[in-house]
């Protein structure tokens, strides 16, 4: 007759065991969303980051449809996109020359320039 009571209470502490650590772990959880949610966006932030959005786009938009130089020392222009394709297709006619033609200009554009020559000093 006394195993039954003892039975009893042991379930009865395991499920509170159970419910309070589920409790412990919901409370946790609402903590870490909580602390943890970034502030909201205001309208200032979305206007500010429309407008760097427009101005990437725009710049790219330029970049990609006019001339420029992209290194003036090197010899490295940029042509619109239209143009870069069409003299693509044209150089690729030839796809040897187009190839040595392409790793010439890599070997222009990527070239290191050459150190600067040490100063004389006084005492030599």
């Amino acid at each position: 007759m006394n195993a039954q009571p003892t039975r009893g209470r042991t379930g009865l502490a395991y499920l509170a065991g159970i419910f309070g650590s589920l409790l412990i772990v919901a409370a946790l959880v609402w903590a870490m969303q909580h602390y943890t949610q970034p502030p909201p966006v205001d309208a200032e932030r979305v206007a500010v980051r429309k407008k760097a959005l427009a101005d990437l786009r725009a710049q790219e938009a330029t970049e990609l449809e006019s001339y420029g130089w992209v290194d003036q020392t090197k010899g490295v222009v940029r042509l619109p996109i239209g143009e870069a394709m069409k003299l693509a297709l044209r150089e690729w006619q030839n796809p040897s020359a187009a190839r040595s033609n392409l790793v010439t200009r890599v070997e222009k554009a990527t070239a290191v320039p050459p150190p600067p020559k040490a100063a004389p000093s006084a005492f030599e």
